[in-house]
This record gives structure tokens, C-alpha cells and sequence, in this order.
């Protein structure tokens, strides 16, 4: 009898171990864990590589800002999946550096360096903190119109980097080859496969053995290069405070104002988790913890050389495709997470996963989140107010930039914040619009 099954059987005995509190067996927690961290793990290092390329950092330096990424992403998680006091939504949260910093990140860097960034970094997450705190009187601005616009807006965004991964990522030399497409689509119809027909384990880790076999081809296939294992060394330690933290408001205004996206981003995520894996709404209390999380650990990590950390929308799809809640499974991956950044070799062999095989098995996972907005939209009947701030937030979200030159007068400041991140424009657009729009129209009597 398979977990889908059970569901639809009402049968919780052996649903449990795939609950929130479920603990499955080492040997189905393992391979569900890892599902998750092959899911993020590029995404988590590709950040710092490309803020690090744009401020010159190279050697040594930058070797410390991949690590401590791992590190500090796997700690995050844990700390999310069990929380310490408030600190932690309870849920398997998956965290890591995300692409919707990275604009702000270049421009901060870009002018004061990476020791500036950090230094906003550790000021902003002590501020996103605060409004994990305050959350319960604030929550009337997130209203399934606000987070299921922004869950949807995560969603379609992504679709263009599953695409680009399938192609076999953005500048890669072979970019749109036959053999990039051969082995996503591969690994595409071979998740699909096991998780229609796949029974037990074959079909909850049908991304995971999707992943792993569709390596082998790319190995037989000549795409994979094992460099990076051979010159990686056995264990290193993150030290703290490896980039000294340096405080300018320059820095820390924009950093201020993209924590406020992110923990809007983060509502929706959180509520994405729950619908898709529960078909529920997050208590105030998941809510708040998460937020929190999201604020201490990334003041932690600017301490530890990381960048912003937040959560993850790839393992959010992952949730809602597989109905895996149980957070010790995302636990169990947060430890392999943690080993990927003490053991060097361990997380280069991670690294050399090429963006094809990847893509193959992301692209299905941002389709679930996609759905998953709409979902959270539809929830209740559409009324002429939710389709004009659903509508008005997608089109500027999505449409600026997709025409980022029709920005070009803004101010460089202005143009950092929103020039490349649809999920910031959406969002403020959905919660000015929520703001401003009288909630019901006014009636005779009223007038």
C-alpha cells in the first residue's frame, strides 16, 4: 500500500511517519533528506560564486563564502525543522541564499564591499527578527490574495531558471545542446514515471533515483567533471568573522527593505507548505517562528561569512508534489547539508551534478509551486478586487522585468531593488493594493 493510498483511505496509521511530527525509518529518511538538498544545493552556492565574481573575491576567500553557505543554510534548516524558543516555524522549512537577494547583494557589495554586505546583512536579519515578532497584528496584510500572489509569482519566475537548467544553465558552452535536453528530459519522464507507477520508496524518492541515475548518463555521456573532487580537501571549519563586519546606512537601507519582501516571501512559502502538504493555513505561531528563523539565522550567518539566508521555494514544490511533511526527513537533509560544507569533497561531488540533470527534476518541482499559488488563490471565489491586485502584481512583477530597460530612469537604488526580482515587485504591489482597496464595495445605504 503506497502513501498516496493511504490518503485517500483515511488511514493515519500509516500516514503518521509522513506527518510534521512523523519519523521515518533512517532508510527512507535519508534518501527523502537528500531529495531535498540536491533540490537547493546549486542554488545555495551559486549566490555567493556570483557576488564574489562581481567584487573579485577569488582563491581562499571565496572558498570560505561557498562553505560557510553550506554550513549555514543546513543550520538555518534545523534550526527551522526544530525550533530553539520562538525561533523556527516547527515545519520543513528548507533555507539557503537565495536568488531574490541577489540584485541587492551586487549593489551592496558592488559599493562597500563584502564586509558591508555582511555587516547589512547582520542588521537586517536582526530587523526581520523583530517582524517575526509583531507578526500576529501585521497578518492582516497577508491575506490569501497577498500570499497566493506571491507563491504564484515565485513560481512562474522560477520556470524561466528550470528551463535555463534543462538547456544545461546559463553560460554553460553547451548551452541548448541536443545532449542537455536528451538527459533533462530524461530525468523528467523517468520522475514522472516513478511517481505514477513507482510503489513505496520508489515512487517518494522518484526525484532522488531520477537524480542519481540520470548522473550516470551524464557520466557515460562525458558532461561531468570530476576536478573539483580531486583538489577539494577532507574537513575544514568555518571561522567567524573570516570578513570583518562593517556598518554603513548606504548598505543597510536596501538590505532593510528586501528583509521586509522576504519575510513576505517567506509567509508565502510557509503557506505554500502547509496547503500543499497539509491543505491547511499556517498558525500565526508557524508563522511567526519562521520569520523569526529567518532574521536570527541570517545575522548568524553574516557572523559565519554567509550571505542572507531564506527560505527555499524549490523544496516547497517538492512538498506539494511528494506530500512529504515530516520535517525530520528536511532534517536529516540538513545534516548532509552541514557535512557538504565540513567536508569539502563531499559537497564538490554535489557540485559537479550538471545543470541538466538538475533542470530535469527542478522543472516539475516549480510547476507544483506555480500550482500551488493558484491553488491558494482559488481557494476562495475570485472577487473584482482579488483579480485586480492578483492581476495588477503579476503585471508589473512579471512584465518589468521581463523589460528591465523600461527602468532605466530610475535611481541606481531603486533599479538594484526591483530591476531583477518579480517576486519583490509583486509583492509590494499586492500589499499596497490590499492596503489601499476598500475590502468589500460600499453599497447604497453606505454611500
Amino acid at each position: 500500500m503506497n502513501f498516496l493510498s493511504s490518503i485517500k483511505r483515511n488511514e493515519p496509521v500509516n500516514r503518521s511517519k509522513y506527518d510534521v511530527d512523523g519519523i521515518p525509518p533512517l532508510r527512507e529518511a535519508v534518501p527523502l533528506g537528500l531529495q531535498h538538498i540536491f533540490a537547493m544545493f546549486l542554488g545555495n552556492i551559486a549566490v555567493p560564486i556570483i557576488v564574489a565574481k562581481v567584487v573579485g573575491i577569488s582563491g581562499r576567500d571565496l572558498t570560505v563564502l561557498v562553505q560557510s553557505a553550506m554550513v549555514m543554510a543546513g543550520v538555518a534548516t534545523l534550526i527551522q525543522c526544530y525550533p530553539i524558543w520562538k525561533v523556527g516555524a516547527k515545519l520543513p522549512v528548507v533555507m539557503g541564499s537565495s536568488f531574490g537577494f541577489l540584485p541587492t547583494n551586487i549593489s551592496i557589495a558592488s559599493g562597500y564591499g563584502i564586509s558591508g554586505l555582511l555587516g547589512a546583512t547582520f542588521v537586517g536579519g536582526l530587523f526581520c527578527a523583530g517582524l517575526g515578532f509583531i507578526l500576529q497584528p501585521l497578518r492582516r496584510f497577508f491575506p490569501k490574495v497577498v500570499t497566493g500572489t506571491v507563491v504564484l509569482t515565485i513560481g512562474l519566475s522560477l520556470l524561466p531558471t528550470g528551463i535555463q537548467a534543462m538547456a544545461g544553465g546559463n553560460g554553460s558552452e553547451t548551452f541548448g545542446s541536443m545532449k542537455n535536453w536528451m538527459v533533462s528530459l530524461f530525468v523528467m519522464f523517468l520522475v514522472l514515471l516513478l511517481n505514477q507507477f513507482g510503489k513505496g520508496m520508489a515512487k517518494t524518492s522518484s526525484i532522488l533515483i531520477a537524480i542519481v541515475i540520470g548522473y550516470i548518463v551524464a557520466v557515460a555521456l562525458n558532461m561531468v567533471e570530476f576536478g573539483p573532487i580531486r583538489e577539494a580537501t577532507w574537513f575544514s571549519l568555518p571561522q567567524p568573522f573570516y570578513f570583518p563586519l562593517t556598518f554603513q546606512w548606504g548598505a543597510i537601507a536596501p538590505m532593510l527593505i528586501m528583509f521586509v519582501v522576504t519575510a513576505v516571501e517567506t509567509v508565502g512559502d510557509v503557506t505554500a507548505i502547509t496547503m500543499g502538504g497539509s491543505d491547511r493555513e499556517p498558525t500565526d505561531k508557524e508563522l511567526s517562528g519562521s520569520i523569526i528563523a529567518n532574521g536570527v539565522t541570517s545575522a548568524l550567518a553574516a557572523m559565519f561569512n554567509s550571505l542572507p539566508n531564506t527560505s527555499f521555494s524549490q523544496n516547497v514544490g517538492m512538498i506539494s508534489f511528494t506530500k512529504m511533511m515530516s520535517r525530520y526527513i528536511v532534517a536529516v537533509g540538513s545534516v548532509f547539508l552541514i557535512a557538504a560544507g565540513l567536508i569539502p569533497k563531499f559537497g564538490a561531488m554535489i557540485s559537479t551534478l550538471p545543470q541538466a540533470v538538475i533542470g530535469g527534476a527542478s522543472i516539475i518541482i516549480f510547476s507544483q509551486i506555480t500550482l500551488t499559488g493558484i491553488s491558494i488563490l482559488t481557494a476562495e471565489p475570485l472577487t473584482d478586487r482579488s483579480k485586480v491586485i492578483i492581476g495588477l502584481s503579476l503585471v508589473f512583477g512579471l512584465g518589468l522585468t521581463q523589460v528591465p530597460e523600461a527602468m532605466a530612469g530610475l535611481p541606481d537604488f531603486l533599479a538594484a531593488l526591483f530591476g531583477e526580482s518579480a517576486i519583490v515587485i509583486a509583492c509590494l504591489v499586492a500589499l499596497g493594493l490590499n492596503i489601499i482597496m476598500p475590502a468589500e464595495p460600499m453599497t447604497k445605504a453606505e454611500i
